[in-house]
């Protein structure tokens, strides 16, 4: 059983169904807008903008007028729509109806809007209005369905006929009606008109006479042609796909239909983009994407009895395939062939794939053992009737065998197989590697050795085995570690990569080891020993760190496969990416996820990958790669979180125009886009404000700002493909007012109005200052007089006292001690001129001071009953006659420690009298050795005048040095007996300089 090659090389096509987002199976009309989108026009289901990912459906809902529409044409940022009601115009998410009959085509010529309709031809005034064209009877009541202009001559392409005009308006001078004959679509390659009729084939017409016109008889039931390709003529049916005609010679170059690819063969259009694939639009079978490039696909569509192809192995009898659990197959130039095995393989994951020099083929299975299919020579005998002679004719003998734990090989479940010579090597999924041989005359095993972890290999997880030149056979473990084979010895090298990581495939290349890993990318080394190992890096990272399979082809590319399909990686000399290709199901790889070292490469270079969704084939060529720089556009600009829809954002992009924005109004955000209906996955976006640096490449396509600072500012976006092609910058302006308040202008004006304001409070308040500085100048005078009059009045109240207490002691002494009486009198007398003179005086000289106060306690020295000494010291840096205090200051402090103290004790008088200048205060002190202030104000009689003297004095230095400026305190011993009193105050220090 074999299915023909061929029909398997045209499964070139990915289907876009209801699964996929798709509003509906039938798609009537497509077009690429200058964006990039993709625009599908459905039958019931509405309008759909496809990016290459996902799909966004427009209906009635919208504002459409109907959701059966006929054609579509896009025109900048307008798409003009003709349905079964007439024609939609949609203007961003606005539609504008215009009821007009069913619109079969759209066209523009000389910047007009032209719409072809089922009764005569329009032409488009405006948004809201059209205008029927009167060009004939015939043609104003027919169905017109295509219109092209050859740079001569209008054509028109009616169900009453081919038409030739030359011109569309009702000045023409020539309007001639050429066929009868239903006609469906035109199309002009150079000279030739290419004019299809629905059921009679396809009308071309290379001159001016029509009579020369050739038919094209197949196909019929045309729904539509287009020029494809620079060359090609795609004519889609309704019964037969799209047949590909050559334009010279009108052969069918090759079809795509329901047989080799496609679910239905009703075709209503295509559309080429500008990656080169081409678009198939359906009745029933949803959208397809034609690939034009090396990939052939193979699934059960295409012959194969499953999609998921765990083994892929090539040698000289043809690519043999373990194909789901249905078994092996066989591709080769026949077709494909079902592969017998023994009966034990049935139902079997069949893992790993490896043929002898032979031929002879050996797989290994989960489960089942080791799987044999070879082939042996027996003999004829063929006997002659002429000669009566027998000759021996060698046959040759198909034999499958399976070798498992039943009859005596070893273990069940082999991942890899790798055969040189006679000679088999089977690594297990955990139990190590067999190395065996089979004689298949013979019929006889033999099991060389088991190499365990008793034999040195250290981890028995075997995922991949390759040999050498060196006659080496390498494995990779599961757990990261990597050794080889050489005659019966074990090199175990260990964990390579110092990270417990299964190693998933190994090749060498050039005296390099390169290792796939499961979740860290390639790894490689060259080393002597191969003990250090890199990582696989450069400008560009692979699409998947999951390598699941590679190899080299021969053009010295790495091919790695992985999760999302296979990279096609260009290594420099230093084993660097240089380049990376990816191909995933949107370029072709329709298998996706490549199954664990399902790969290998033909006799003819070319590759093979297992997936799970298929096999396919890539056919080496001189592919181009050079990618157009992607298309960028702002979708959306908000300003506030509400979308700006007063201007047209493709006409602002890169424009001097400048969006003016209101104080308020410092939060905007843009939204941008790139569209790649291949690998829309693949645009990366980088933006910067103003003058700052780019930010780093990001998938995400929008970017908000807030709290912006006021002036002018610019958004520039930039994105690229996954080519990394990067598009032109694409710039937004705008401006944000500033607020009055933080304007230049205006606060210089309410700077300058604050500093009149303040001038003129400055200057109130300067008036009622001086006015109150006035009065209050007054007033001090006024309390200085009065306070000058208190001094003076309290030296008036202290002298008389002070005269008062002598002239009683002198009288006392009149009786007692008359020989005393006139040298106190002297004394006194002295005392009382010094007195007098000095109570004239607001202050005197300390050094006068003590004078008068040496004098007084003469006096009272002279007076008392009983003597005491005295002692006044100075302890300053000043001269005495230049410090200045309050005249009769001291001495009622001194009567006191006299009269109340010293001379009511019984010990010997002591009277210490000291000034001290500390800092800028004077420091008197006045210690007596009496009985004590306490007991001296208990033995006081209520009449002594000595408290008035006091109290006067503590007024005054009250009112000099302030509240509790005196001090007055017993002084006592340890035990506590009172041993005199010490009186103690501070006055500002003054001098006479």
């Amino acid at each position: 059983m074999f299915f023909y090659k061929i029909q398997s090389q045209n499964k070139q096509l990915r289907a876009y169904t209801l699964e996929d987002g798709l509003p509906q199976s039938q798609v009537y009309a497509m077009t690429l807008d200058t964006k990039g989108y993709l625009w599908l026009g459905t039958q019931g289901g509405g309008l759909a903008r496809f990016d290459g990912s996902n799909f966004k459906v427009f209906n009635k809902t919208q504002g459409l007028a109907s959701n059966y529409i006929q054609v579509i044409k896009a025109s900048n940022d307008t798409l003009y729509l003709g349905t079964k009601k007439g024609l939609s115009i949609k203007v961003k998410d606005k539609f504008f109806n215009i009821n007009i009959p069913q619109v079969n085509e759209i066209l523009k010529f000389d910047q007009t809007i032209y719409l072809l309709t089922n009764d005569g031809l329009y032409k488009l005034k405006n948004t809201t209005s059209a205008e029927k064209l009167q060009l004939h009877s015939t043609i104003n009541n027919s169905k017109i369905n295509d219109l092209v202009f050859n740079g001569k001559h209008y054509w028109l392409a009616t169900n009453n006929g081919l038409w030739k005009l030359s011109a569309i308006d009702t000045e023409a001078k020539t309007i001639e009606q050429l066929d009868y004959n239903d006609y469906i679509g035109l199309a002009v390659l150079g000279s030739k008109i290419f004019a299809s009729t629905f059921n009679n084939g396809i009308l071309v017409i290379k001159s001016q006479n029509f009579e020369d016109a050739y038919l094209i008889r197949e196909p019929s039931r045309i729904n539509s042609i287009s020029i494809q390709n620079s060359n090609q003529l795609w004519v889609a049916t309704d019964n037969t796909g799209v047949s590909v005609l050559d334009t010279e010679t009108y052969k069918v170059l090759f079809q795509i239909k329901n047989t080799n690819g496609l679910s239905t063969s009703h075709v209503r259009d295509v559309l080429s983009d500008q990656q080169g694939n081409i678009w198939i639009g359906t009745s029933g079978g949803g959208l397809y994407k034609y690939f034009q490039n090396s990939f052939k696909f193979y699934n059960v569509e295409t012959g194969l009895n499953g999609n998921r192809i765990y083994a892929v192995h090539h040698n000289q009898k043809g690519l043999w395939i373990s194909n789901a659990e249905a078994g092996l197959m066989r591709i080769d130039a026949m077709g494909i062939h079902d592969v017998e095995l023994p009966e034990t393989f049935s139902g079997v994951k069949i893992k790993t794939i490896t043929s002898n020099e032979d031929g002879n083929i050996w797989f290994g299975s989960d489960g089942k053992g080791l799987g044999f299919r070879g082939t042996i020579l027996s003999d004829s005998i063929v006997i002659d009737t002429l000669k009566k002679s027998k000759q021996r004719i060698p046959i040759e003998q198909v034999i499958t065998k399976s070798f498992n734990t039943n009859n005596g090989f070893p273990f069940d479940w082999i991942r890899s197989v790798y055969a040189k010579n006679d000679t088999i090597w089977a690594a297990t999924y955990s139990s190590g590697i067999v190395k065996f041989g089979f004689n298949p005359v013979r019929d006889k095993l033999s099991i060389y050795k088991t190499y365990s972890k008793l034999e040195g290999l250290e981890d028995v997880y075997i995922r991949d085995m390759f040999g050498d030149h060196h006659n080496r056979l390498w494995y990779a473990t599961q757990n990261g570690h990597i050794g080889y084979l050489k005659g019966n010895r074990v090199s175990h090298l260990g964990q390579v990569l110092d990270q417990s990581i299964s190693i998933n495939s190994i090749v060498i290349h050039n005296n390099t080891i390169f290792l796939g890993t499961a979740g860290n990318g390639v790894w490689w080394s060259n080393d002597v020993n191969f003990s250090t190992f890199k990582k696989l890096k450069g400008t560009k990272n692979l699409a998947s760190e999951n390598v699941y399979q590679f190899m080299f082809d021969d053009q010295g590319y790495l091919w790695v496969g992985s999760e999302k399909g296979v990279d096609k990686i260009e290594l420099n000399k230093n084993n660097e990416i240089n380049d990376v290709f990816f191909f995933g199901r949107n370029d072709g790889f329709l298998g996706i996820e490549t199954c664990l070292n399902a790969v290998d490469k033909d006799d003819k270079g070319h590759l093979w990958f297992g997936a799970i969704n298929g096999l396919t084939e890539y056919q080496p060529t001189n592919m181009s790669f050079n990618s157009k720089k992607p298309k960028l556009f702002f979708e959306d600009v908000k300003v506030a979180y509400k979308s700006i829809d007063t201007i047209n954002l493709s006409t602002w992009s890169n424009s001097n125009k400048v969006l003016q924005l209101n104080p308020n109004q410092n939060q905007i955000s843009f939204t941008f886009k790139s569209i790649d209906v291949d690998h829309p996955n693949g645009i990366e976006y980088r933006y910067k404000l103003n003058d700052s640096d780019w930010s780093l490449w990001t998938t995400h396509n929008s970017q908000d700002f807030s709290e912006l600072h006021y002036g002018h500012h610019n958004f520039i976006v930039q994105s690229r493909n996954h080519r990394w092609t990067e598009s032109e910058p694409l710039q937004f302006s705008f401006y944000i007012e500033t607020p009055l308040h933080k304007k230049a202008w205006f606060q210089w004006l309410l700077i300058a109005l604050v500093i009149l304001i303040f001038a003129l409070l400055s200057l109130q308040y300067i008036k009622r200052l001086k006015q109150k500085n006035i009065i209050e100048q007054e007033r001090l005078q006024l309390e200085n007089h009065l306070l000058t009059l208190e001094q003076k009045a309290l030296r008036l109240q202290m002298n008389p006292h002070f005269i008062f207490n002598v002239l009683n002691g002198i009288k006392a002494m009149a009786s007692t001690k008359p020989e005393k009486m006139n040298t106190t009198v002297n004394s006194f007398a002295i005392l009382l001129r010094e007195t007098l003179m000095n109570s004239r005086k607001d202050k005197i000289s300390l050094d006068q001071e003590i004078k008068t106060l040496k004098h007084y306690i003469e006096v009272e020295r002279l007076m008392a009953e009983k003597p005491f000494e005295y002692k006044i010291i100075t302890n300053s840096k000043l001269d005495t006659e230049e410090i200045l205090i309050p005249s009769m200051l001291i001495q009622p402090f001194v009567e006191n420690a006299i009269r109340h103290g010293i001379l009511k004790g019984s010990r010997t008088g002591q009277l210490n009298i000291q000034f001290d200048t500390i800092e800028d205060k004077l420091k008197v002190t006045i210690k007596d050795n009496g009985i004590g202030i306490y007991k001296s104000q208990q033995q006081k009689p209520k009449t002594d005048h000595q408290s008035m003297a006091l109290k006067v004095t503590r007024e005054r230095l009250e009112s000099i040095s302030g509240k509790d400026a005196l001090e007055i305190k017993e002084t006592k011993q340890q035990d506590g007996t009172i041993t005199g009193t010490t009186i103690m105050f501070k006055i500002p220090l003054e001098t006479d300089y």
